[in-house]
Formats: C-alpha cells, structure tokens, sequence
C-alpha cells in the first residue's frame, strides 16, 4: 500500500508504511487513502499523531498524554463543516470543524502536509457539495411554483446576494476582512436590492 506519492512532503518512511498498514485495515472495500499528514514535534515522538484524508472519510489518530492506547475519531465528508489550519514559525495546526460536536486540532503538522491536507479536505467537501441530493422536506406554502406539466418544484430560497452576505460573513468570523471591509462590502450587497 505504500505509495511514494504520501512521502513526498517529509514524513518518515517507516512511519508512513505502519501507518498505511493499520489504515489499509480499516478502510471500506471501495475506500482509498488519498493523502497522509504525519506530526513531527521538534523532541522525539515514537508514536505520532496523524490525519488520513480517504475518499469517504478523514481520519485522526491521536495520542493522549500518559495513554497507550491509539484513539482514532472519524468523520465522513457529510459531517464536516470545513476545515482550516493555522500556520506557526515551524509547523501547522491542522483544525476540523464538524457539523456537530467539538472541533478537532493537531499540531506540529509540516507547512507542506497542512497546506495540502486543506486542499485535498476542500476537494472531498466541495465533491460532496456538487452531488445531487434529494430535499428533505417538503414546503407546503409560497415557496412551491408549477410548472408546466402541473408538477410543484422548489423555488430557490437562498438568491444570489444571500450567498454573498453569508461569503462575507464567514470571511470577517475567519478574520480574513476587516470590520470596515465587511461593513462596507455588506453595504455594497444590500445596495443591490
């Protein structure tokens, strides 16, 4: 299962191989690794954390202080919210945000592996998204129109400039824009009106 494509960005060969072992046993049938990131704290760590991004799935091993035990906590793409990380002087900080629960970190993740494990996070959420999916349920007031064959379909809820001001949003809550930024470009959507 060992795939040089997962030892490109710095983990250590011997630790990418067990890991990819252990993961080739708990992988599903038609479930495949898509990429590894590998902590690397600056002291020796024997059993280090990881994230496994597959094509179902992200995976995290982590390890607690003073435990023996591996603790793997799973999510599917149709529960996570997004994903972030967070760049220190020498490593990352891996974040998922799922749709309910705690958020789970990692740190000490290499730069490299972070900014590909968002990439390659974003890729399967965004897949996700793009997939059609049935509603539901089913609205019973002016949200239904007719069309011509006499069927009732949806109308679209959310228009354009909701979508805008919810992009504006998120991007002032990650502190990406300014408060000035998002007042004045929140100005500019509902100017639209």
């Amino acid at each position: 299962m060992l795939s040089e494509h997962y030892l490109s960005d710095d983990q250590d060969p011997k630790t990418a191989e067990k890991i990819l072992g252990k993961l080739g046993d708990m992988l599903t049938s038609d479930e495949a690794v898509i990429y590894l990131a590998i902590q690397k704290k600056p002291a020796v760590t024997l059993i280090p954390d990881f994230i496994a991004v597959t094509n179902k799935r992200i995976v995290f091993r982590i390890m607690k202080k003073w435990e023996i035990a591996n603790n793997y906590i799973t999510f599917t793409w149709a529960k996570v919210k997004e994903v972030s990380f967070k760049e220190a002087f020498f490593s990352s900080k891996f974040i998922i945000i799922p749709k309910k629960g705690e958020n789970i970190a990692i740190d000490y993740i290499p730069k490299v592996q972070a900014g590909k494990l968002f990439q390659f996070c974003n890729e399967q959420i965004e897949k996700l998204k793009s997939t059609p999916s049935e509603p539901e349920t089913t609205l019973l007031n002016d949200n239904f129109d007719e069309d011509s064959t006499g069927v009732s379909t949806i109308k679209d809820i959310e228009d354009d400039l909701t979508q805008k001001l919810k992009k504006l949003k998120i991007l002032f809550e990650k502190q990406l824009i300014s408060q000035e930024e998002y007042e004045r470009k929140k100005a500019d959507v509902l100017s639209q009106l």
